[in-house]
């Protein structure tokens, strides 16, 4: 066998992956454990013969072990946000209104609690905006994808539910507040924006600020159900905290959310309705990211309070003070609706093992999933 350096293979990850040594696959396909060993490391290219022992051993087709490194295409994709350019880069693709989108895999937006595959890695940049990118896999499995941007953890229980009845669906979810989740939709990088806003002023959920974000945009807001929020802290509530007012008197340092986040939102207008200044709260400015950075914080001592859910509180065995039932809207721009990505994600809200994934949690009603809100 010769060295072909453009052949490529992922024999390995398929023999590691049924629980095979090189030797059992060795015997199966009636070659020698060296030959694997060669062929698995790249120093040796399998001859037609062996390529289909292996194929036939492993239970799949030759063009799923080896494929030629000039095969895999090529196509432009918009950036979702500026990066330093790296022709290693990985991203992850959507394809979502009649273009490409990447979305680079660096810093937090790499994980979840374990790495995220990559779809491709940057070849070259066109423009600011702008990259051609080498597809890692087949183009037709990138197609059938849905990206939703919020910060609600129900995004991975509805994601998972939902790829078990559409197995070639890939759902997407990119973590961002509600008023970041919006704007991300309004630059088209995102099919649906989830988002709970609470306006004062009207005393409505999210609309006001998907007209103005949305102006001149047909959209539909579609609710996901109903979340108690409120002060998340220690087991017992040791400091006996129930009110803004009692943070202060407690000096109790609080673990804040940023600009843009619903809860951050509830934050400020308690403070409002209290008379009490934003920096009479210790740690007002020390900031999370996410729901579970929160309760994170909380748990290992870095805060004695936050704002957050009834079930994120729950499951990280916190007491929670509820200050405020708010509405949780999918905000879905009209031209997407037709897509078939979108509608099967959305023809998922019907299904009960998804209200039961949400009812479970505690502190959420989902007797109006899947209600249309409003259409702007």
């Amino acid at each position: 066998m010769k060295t072909d350096s453009d052949l490529r293979n992922n024999l390995k990850s398929i023999r590691t992956r049924l629980g095979m040594s090189q030797q059992e696959l060795a015997s199966l396909a009636g070659v020698t454990r060296q030959a694997i060993s060669g062929v698995e490391s790249g120093q040796c290219a399998p001859s037609v013969a062996m390529t289909l022992r292996l194929a036939k051993a492993l239970g799949c087709k030759v063009e799923d072990l080896f494929w030629l490194e000039q095969d895999l295409p090529q196509i432009q994709a918009v950036l979702a946000k500026s990066i330093p350019y790296s022709q290693q880069q990985r991203v992850s693709l959507a394809r979502i209104g009649g273009q490409w989108i990447a979305y680079p895999l660096i810093g937090n937006d790499a994980f979840r609690m374990e790495m995220i595959g990559a779809d491709a890695q940057i070849d070259s940049q066109i423009d600011t905006n702008t990259v051609q990118v080498r597809l890692l896999d087949d183009i037709d499995r990138f197609e059938n994808t849905v990206v939703i941007a919020g910060c609600a953890p129900v995004l991975s229980l509805w994601a998972r539910a939902t790829e078990r009845w559409y197995p070639q669906l890939r759902v997407q979810y990119k973590f961002a507040n509600s008023m970041a989740a919006l704007h991300s939709l309004c630059r088209g990088e995102t099919h649906i924006a989830l988002m709970h806003l609470y306006d004062p002023q009207t005393g409505e959920h999210n609309l006001p600020f998907v007209r103005e974000v949305l102006a001149g945009k047909e959209a539909v807001l579609i609710t996901l159900g109903i979340w108690e929020e409120g002060l998340l802290v220690q087991s017992g509530n040791p400091m006996q905290i129930t009110t803004v007012t009692d943070l202060v008197e407690a000096k109790a340092k609080i673990i804040n959310r940023e600009k843009g986040a619903g809860t951050r939102l509830l934050l400020e207008r308690k403070l409002q309705e209290e008379q009490l200044p934003c920096d009479s709260i210790k740690g007002f400015d020390s900031i999370a990211r996410s729901h579970h950075d929160v309760a994170s914080a909380i748990v290992s001592g870095l805060a004695d309070a936050g704002i957050s859910t009834a079930s994120v509180a729950a499951a990280f065995g916190l007491e929670f003070i509820p200050w405020h039932s708010s509405r949780y809207d999918l905000v879905i721009l009209k031209k997407y609706l037709e897509e078939a990505p979108v509608q099967q994600l959305l023809n998922t809200l019907e299904h009960r093992f998804i209200h039961s994934q949400l009812e479970i949690l505690g502190g959420c009603d989902t007797s109006k999933i899947g209600e249309l809100v409003a259409t702007i």
